[in-house]
Parts: structure tokens; sequence; C-alpha cells
């Protein structure tokens, strides 16, 4: 028998990945969107597209659930209505997609719930692994009441595994695509000291931890699901300068993007040198490890 699965999130940046590799490992599957049902076919595939939870109501169930939905976090300065909206297309969202597998007729053998390394705040040049106390600020109590919401499950009998995810980079899309345009113009460089670490990873990667997790019955609890070597924001923009052959010497001082950005500039002056232990403690082999490689894969160089 086919295996199914229900997706939020699917027509995100890492959501329609996702998609054609599930279908492409046998699922079928069911993607929850507020895009229109032929936009949700045309990025993921052949999947049967729903616009809200009560067509969940009563639903026979799905081996697998994947939760990615979220207002992008870096979209918009973070007025106290922005960040309401991206708390509650996470923390809200995911109490409606919890409530809702409670009515189903038979739960789901696992919930892959997305996070992100935001979880632990600033972390400065400290090594961070799933074990590291996190700094209490906005990202913390975002990811903090987003996991709990998803973890909530596991009192149900079903096994979650929660993916806190670092900067994505790939192919059209994600944080890369704001900085490509720039860098072409010889405008790029580093934000700030240009020490804050910056926690990249391969959409690739994102996808092949969040399969993994899916289907390997030992996975639970919390992974940082980041590259094993975390850069700094220097070091990654003269990695990017260097591949397009531009020059990086347009330096953004850290008070003009607090002054642009207020609370929201802490999201590029500070950072995690996150690891990925709990991954690489499980066997998880990462197709890209290191940055070069990496932005020539998504530059398409």
């Amino acid at each position: 028998m086919a295996k199914t699965a229900l997706i939020t999130g699917g027509t995100g940046f890492i959501g329609e990945k996702l998609c054609r590799v599930l279908h492409k490992n046998g699922y079928h599957l069911t993607v929850l969107s507020r895009q229109p049902p032929e936009v949700v076919k045309t990025l993921c595939g052949p999947v049967t597209p729903l616009s809200s939870f009560t067509e969940l109501a009563g639903h026979q169930g799905f081996n697998a659930v994947f939760n990615l939905a979220g207002e992008g976090i870096a979209d918009k300065r973070w007025s106290t209505s922005r960040k309401r909206a991206i708390r509650d297309s996470r923390v809200a969202l995911t109490e409606q997609l919890v409530n809702s597998i409670e009515s189903w007729s038979s739960p789901p053998d696992v919930l892959v719930s997305g996070s992100a390394v935001g979880y632990y705040g600033d972390q400065g040049s400290h090594q961070v692994t799933e074990r590291t106390t996190p700094h209490d600020e906005f990202t913390h109590q975002l990811c903090r009441d987003w996991e709990q919401q998803a973890t909530s499950l596991s009192n149900q009998g079903v096994r979650v595994c929660v993916s806190r995810t670092g900067l994505v980079i790939g192919p059209a899309g994600g944080f890369l695509e704001r900085m490509v345009l720039p860098f072409r113009l010889g405008l790029g460089g580093r934000l700030g000291s240009g020490q804050q670490f910056m926690p990249w990873v391969h959409r690739n990667d994102v996808v092949n931890a969040m399969l993994w997790m899916a289907e390997d019955t030992r996975a639970t609890g919390a992974y940082n699901v980041v590259s094993p070597a975390p850069v700094t924001n220097a070091e990654f923009t003269r990695t990017l300068g260097q591949l397009l052959s531009r020059p990086t010497f347009m330096a953004t001082p850290a008070v003009a993007l607090k002054i642009a950005l207020s609370e929201m500039s802490r999201l590029l002056l500070t950072g995690q040198k996150a690891y990925p232990e709990r991954l690489l403690e499980s066997g998880f082999t990462f197709e890209f490890t290191e940055l070069e490689p990496a932005l020539r894969n998504a530059l398409r160089l």
C-alpha cells in the first residue's frame, strides 16, 4: 500500500522540493495551502490540494505529516501586527493542525514539524548544539511556542521530530535570492562587523533530513538542520563575491541596519554557530558540507 502524507506549507521554498522528493519516494500527497489548487499542483506536482482544516475533519489519517507553514520572518519590518502574523502563521496554525489530527480516525505515525535555529537566539561565537541553553528573545519565544504545539502530539503516541533549520540556500529562492542582485551590481558587503555566524544549509539536505526523520523510527525530538561547517557573515560575503566575480567592499554599518529595521536588525547582526550534532550522531550524510559547492549549485554556476 502506498504511503500517504499531509504537508502544510507545501508551496514554499522547502515544501515545493519536499513534495517532489516524497512523490519520487512513493508517497501520495495532500497539500494544505491558501494558494489556488492549480497553483498548488503546478508547484508541487500530482497532489490533492486542500484549502482549510475543515476539509480534514474526521479524516482517516495519513502515515506522515510535515508541518512547514509560516509567514516569511524577514519579508517585512517587524511591526506589532507583523510579529503577530508571524506568530499566528506558526504557533496558531500548528495548534489547529494538532486539533485536526486529534479528530482523525487514525493518528499519523510521525509529525515532522518546522522550527529554526532562531530557537537559540543570539549565541555569539559559541558552538550551538541541540543541548545549548537558548537566549531569550523574540525568535526563541516564537520557536519555543511553535515547537511546544507540535510536541504536544507525543501525548497521543505520535512520534514527533522538529527541524531547527538554518539559512536555506538553493536554486531560485530562499534568502540567497535577495542577496544576489546587489552582489551582481557590485554593491555586496558584510553586515555590521561581519563576525556573526550564518548557519547555512542547502535545501537538498533539509529535504533529505526531513525524509529521514519521517522514515527512521529511531528519530525523535529536535534536530539542528544546518551544515556542519557554519561560516561568518564576512566569510559568506567573500565567498559569494568571489563566485560572482564582484567586489564586496560595500559594508553596511550596524547602526544603519538598526535604524532601518529596529528589532528585526537582529536577524542580520546576530547569529548562531549551529552544529548538527544529533543528525551526525544518527549517521545522516550531508550532500553539501562546504559553502562554495553549495553556492555553486544554488547559483547554477
